[in-house]
């Protein structure tokens, strides 16, 4: 799929319909010619003329092997793709009434996840009955979000999805390892 929507981007050889061309690239002598010269040129390096910039006046085009063009362009992408930020969210659990210990054992989990730079996404899980203690999951929720605003910002205040309420947190960006 990626090679046909490349053809198309790219015409080549006698698909230019330009009156004139400017020519770049290596081994070649840059400048504007007219679309015979150009191809003349392109066929006596043995090589494919592929216009690379259709818009501009007159199109910008490149002698040069279109398929080693076409494999540069998707590696270029590629990189490209591979450059991109990935968001990881991490979750932690909590019950309503989770004691002073595993709050704070989960609280330092939370930090560390936030200064290395991922999302963290925190609930109160109501099993049974539990759910009568909804005031208790939100203040434990609205504790967490004092004790780690120096970590990171809410992104979601507490909200009741079913059996969990469940806030989510962003990274600071000063606080993000490098």
């Amino acid at each position: 799929m990626l090679k046909n929507s490349i053809k198309v981007r790219y015409k080549i050889n006698e698909e230019i319909r330009a009156n004139e061309v400017r020519i770049v690239g290596e081994n070649v002598t840059q400048g504007i010619y007219s679309i015979l010269e150009a191809l003349r040129m392109a066929n006596k390096l043995e090589l494919d003329l592929i216009e690379i910039s259709p818009n501009a006046v007159p199109p910008v085009c490149k002698i040069f092997n279109y398929q080693k063009f076409i494999y540069q362009q998707k590696k270029h992408q590629k990189e490209q793709k591979s450059k991109l930020a990935r968001v990881v969210v991490k979750e932690i659990r909590f019950g309503p009434q989770t004691n002073e210990h595993d709050y704070n054992f989960k609280l330092k989990h939370a930090k560390n996840f936030l200064e290395g730079g991922d999302k963290v996404r925190a609930y109160v899980f109501f099993k049974g009955r539990s759910i009568l203690f909804k005031e208790q999951g939100e203040a434990l929720l609205f504790r967490l979000s004092h004790d780690l605003e120096n970590y990171g910002k809410v992104e979601q205040m507490p909200t009741l999805e079913g059996k969990k309420m469940i806030i989510i947190f962003s990274p600071k960006r000063s606080k993000l390892k490098k």
